[in-house]
């Protein structure tokens, strides 16, 4: 009995190292850094303007139209499923970008590197379903350590083979395809989850299992609770229970799901803090995201690959240690959040601006480099306070949801962005000049803030003046 216990007690391992091996693998990309000048020199063959206006914007549009349907399938088929169709896109990704050619096939590849953003919910959303809530923050921890270790060692592995070995683009996209591939064949030893956390949610009425088969949805807060504010529905006691299987019964609950998202999302956002965290969250990644997806191209343009060396691997293994040190460093920093966090949120955009502004005015490479080593470590301070902000008010349901709506929004407002400044069907502006937007796109969001902290320290000072007045008085 003893034995059992312990085995149970510890089934919460079995499942974390099969998703960190998952995640690692699946990051474990040493040839992405390169995909610039791998796709615009002898192996593909393709024009700098055809990869940034032609071919680049489609994975935007894919991730746009996959992100709502996908995410929805996610939690319905329960994770496992949809981690295995990541690895299966990432295949057909690299087994493209290895032996295909034209603008339409490296479109295509686009496409398929869209499904793999779509699906990477999975892999955080998975670990939650299999293991009890007191390992969360452990198993948390070790899921997003391992996709960093990885991302840095990819980057690390490709600058080095490039630079010391002289390794040929096409071979790094070979490594990455069998790291892909091991992926792939690590999502199949996963363990089946047996609930999720919105369609298969084990409810109050039924007994709460052991370790070993996950926590009850909803455990500490109630499923649907939001610790800020909670709705009448969750007041009066939460959502009803499944249904029964029956012919209507499953389209009915499906639906009754979706309302219960519409008005989860409505009192969250009803609440101003969560509302201007989400604003600068989806406004600023939507920035981020275009910075990251066409800095390679810029690099490329000011410091052409086929005539002098490429340190892109370096650059991004660098950018990814500040991002974590940062992000670390949030962690020991006393700061009242709620009276200073919209002055953060206002200079460190500034910063941001000034630095993708830095990389539109100089033809220097190296201060290319820098640059983006500076945008990089700045956003990422600061989506790690406005993750805190966002997640300490919420349940996990509530925080997943949000965390997803955000990005959408952001995905939205990108899409505005390529369709408008990229793609070769609006203005296809070259790459410079795409710098010169996203620097001054950065600025608004700035003046945003910081006008809006501004008036928050001027209000608290008004009333706390007015209340010493009234104490005085009295």
């Amino acid at each position: 009995m003893d034995c059992w216990k312990g085995a149970a007690s510890h089934s919460w391992i079995y499942p974390t190292v099969i998703i960190c091996a998952n995640g690692f693998f699946t990051t474990m990309r040493p040839s992405e850094s390169f995909l610039t000048p791998y796709l615009t020199g002898p192996d593909k063959n393709l024009t700098i303007e055809e990869v940034t206006n032609e071919i680049l914007p489609v994975w935007t549009y894919s991730y746009l139209a996959l992100l709502f349907p996908v995410f929805l399938l996610t939690d319905y088929v329960r994770y496992k499923p949809v981690l295995l169709l990541q690895g299966i896109s990432l295949i057909l990704t690299w087994l493209l970008l290895l032996f295909a050619h034209g603008v339409v096939a490296m479109q295509l590849v686009e496409f398929f590197y869209g499904m793999v953003t779509a699906t990477e919910v999975a892999y955080y959303a998975y670990i939650y379903s299999v293991v009890s809530t007191q390992h969360y923050q452990r198993v948390t921890s070790y899921c997003r350590s391992v996709t960093l270790v990885a991302a840095t060692v990819a980057a690390v592995l490709g600058q080095l083979l490039v630079s010391l070995a002289h390794v040929s683009y096409f071979y790094l996209n070979a490594i990455t395809l069998a790291s892909v591939s091991l992926a792939l064949l690590c999502a199949f030893f996963l363990p089946m989850p047996q609930r999720s956390m919105f369609f298969h949610r084990k409810d109050a009425p039924e007994p709460l299992p052991g370790p070993d088969k996950g926590p009850a949805a909803g455990a500490a807060h109630g499923p649907w609770s939001c610790r800020e504010e909670r709705s009448p529905d969750a007041a009066a006691g939460g959502p009803s229970p499944q249904p029964q299987a029956g012919n209507s019964r499953p389209h009915r609950h499906t639906l009754s799901v979706l309302l219960q998202l519409g008005r989860d999302l409505r009192d969250c956002y009803g609440s101003r803090p969560l509302l201007y965290w989400s604003l600068w969250w989806a406004l600023a990644t939507a920035g981020f995201n275009q910075v990251v997806n066409y800095v390679q191209v810029l690099w490329d343009f000011r410091a052409p690959s086929h005539s002098s060396p490429a340190y892109n691997g370096a650059v991004e293994a660098i950018a990814t240690f500040l991002g974590s040190a940062t992000s670390m460093a949030v962690g020991y920093v006393k700061v009242n959040w709620d009276l200073s966090g919209e002055l953060a949120l206002g200079v460190f955009s500034a910063l941001d601006a000034g630095s993708l502004l830095l990389m539109h005015f100089t033809d220097n490479i190296w201060a290319c480099y820098a640059g983006y080593l500076a945008f990089k470590a700045c956003y990422m301070l600061l989506i790690t306070i406005a993750t805190f902000q966002i997640a300490v008010n919420l349940s996990m349901e509530r925080y997943a949801l949000m965390f997803g709506f955000n990005n959408f929004v952001a995905l939205v407002i990108q899409t505005i962005l390529t369709v408008v400044v990229v793609d070769s069907r609006g203005l296809g502006l070259d790459i410079s000049t795409q710098f010169l937007i996203y620097g001054s796109y950065f600025t608004v969001i700035a003046g945003i803030f910081l006008i809006r902290s501004m008036y928050t320290i001027i209000s608290i000072k008004c009333r706390n003046t007015s209340v010493a007045a009234e104490s005085t008085a009295l």
